[in-house]
């Protein structure tokens, strides 16, 4: 295991807590959801860490651990019942200019060609055709679409959908990149491809990224940090420095290293995931 120092039990902290006040923080947020029966489920307790500028950090646990929901907290599109997120030391309040959103789902508005779908955002701030035109163009560029600027979305895979959700997020030219599991819906050889296409865009632009998936491999192989989450009510359990060399490419994920990264967070995943489901055979009748 990788040596960490634990600044609260169950919140273990890794040099990046360290930094100041820089990049994003979370301070002991929780989150209650009230049902439609009125009874009150606690999703996230006490969750707490830190990413600093620039970092990839990916988000795993068990399924239903609130994972999402975490996410959602930070983009300022939940309020969390206790704790807080603060951004460079400003508490989030809402959705803000410098953060920005892709999900899993298909999101590409079908009517609207590639460059049109990547403009949109700016179109809605009101920047004018020339210069929404052009800055979507260099972002289409660098998620590698070019000669595609002029498709519509029934004229693509599923990867190039997900690639013009990415140029969307980035048109802004964000501080903060959330991610809810982008690449879910994708096959196999396409998600490895994706993420191979992610690192490649992050290298150049260095966005801060919260990452949620439910593949560990892919945990690894993309981030600076693995923050794994506990079963429901979730908080934090471990953070995993991913101490592997950058740039990284097809045999990063044959590297003894990577194996050994990829074991440690499933040894913690494994005890989450009996615990999550243990609690749902208690409540089965």
């Amino acid at each position: 295991m990788l040596p960490t120092a634990s600044s609260a039990p169950g919140q273990p902290e890794t040099a990046g807590d360290r930094d100041g006040r820089l990049g994003v923080r979370l301070a002991d947020v929780g989150v209650v959801y009230d049902t439609k029966d009125g009874d009150s489920v606690e999703a996230v307790r006490s969750a707490s860490g830190h990413i600093a500028d620039g970092r990839f950090v990916s988000l795993i646990g068990p399924s239903g651990c609130g994972k999402s929901t975490l996410l959602d907290v930070v983009g300022g599109l939940l309020a969390p019942r206790s704790g807080t997120v603060t951004i460079d030391g400003e508490p989030v309040t809402g959705p803000r200019r410098d953060t920005a959103m892709v999900f899993q789902e298909d999101s590409t508005l079908h009517w609207r060609t590639v460059l049109s779908n990547v403009a949109f955002g700016l179109e809605i701030a009101g920047v004018g055709r020339k210069q929404r035109e052009a800055a979507a163009g260099d972002i289409v560029a660098l998620v590698g679409l070019t000669g595609f600027e002029h498709r519509h979305p029934r004229e693509l895979s599923g990867g190039m959908k997900q690639r013009v959700a990415i140029a969307r997020a980035l048109v802004a030219d964000p501080r903060i990149l959330l991610m809810d599991e982008p690449f879910g819906a994708l096959d196999q050889q396409t998600r490895m491809f994706m993420g191979r296409e992610l690192l490649r865009v992050w290298d150049e632009t260095r966005k801060s990224v919260v990452f949620v998936t439910h593949d560990i491999q892919e945990a690894v192989y993309l981030s600076d940090e693995v923050w794994v989450m506990s079963a429901r009510p979730s908080e934090f359990t471990a953070k995993v420095v991913v101490d592997l060399d950058r740039p990284r490419g097809p045999g990063t994920m044959s590297s003894r290293r990577f194996h050994d990264l990829t074991s440690q967070v499933w040894e913690v995943l494994r005890v989450e995931s009996e615990k999550a489901l243990d609690a749902q055979r208690e409540l089965e009748p």
